[in-house]
């Protein structure tokens, strides 16, 4: 393969590992798959020599367990303290509209779709707050679990690409 495309091609993997950072902590944005599609195009790239098909089935378990762990978190978070059904989909919702606002939106959009759910389910203010808080710390802690997640990916791939 000629040097150009080579160095293209690696500043694709860059580009796909530092979107799909980001997208673990934004929510609703694949960012394990993201950055496992990186790290897939750097074995590619060298035709699977020093990142094989053993460490990159690895790599997708941890990808596949960090998606369930963001669901479980969140749901968790909210069924722990009874969120009803439409404070869950208020966080969804939330979470998404967020997106469209900034780092503030990002931050307190789960926040307010829970609470509003809650608040559409008519459960007192006082209670769609304790939810929306419940529901937003869920999140927040489904968010570090899948950076933690993606920075042992990185390990992982680092690690057999070097040894």
């Amino acid at each position: 393969m000629d040097p150009l495309a080579v160095t293209l091609l690696w500043l694709a993997v860059v580009g796909l590992v530092i979107v799909g950072l980001a997208g673990t902590v934004v929510p609703a944005l694949p960012g394990l798959p993201v950055v496992f599609a990186g790290l897939w195009l750097g074995a590619w790239i060298d035709d699977y020599a020093r990142v094989g098909v053993p460490t990159l089935v690895l790599l997708a378990v941890l990808v596949v367990l960090g998606m369930a762990v963001d669901f479980l978190a969140s749901v968790l978070g909210a069924q722990r303290v009874g969120a009803s059904r439409q404070a869950i989909a208020g966080a969804v919702l939330g979470s998404i509209a967020g997106m469209f606002f900034g780092l503030p939106g990002i931050v307190l959009g789960p926040f307010v779709g829970a609470v509003a759910g809650e608040l559409w389910a008519r459960s007192g203010a006082t209670r769609a707050a304790h939810v929306g808080l419940a529901t937003w710390l869920g999140l927040l802690l489904g968010a570090v679990a899948k950076l933690a997640l993606a920075l042992v990916m990185l390990g992982i791939f680092t690690f057999a690409y070097l040894f």
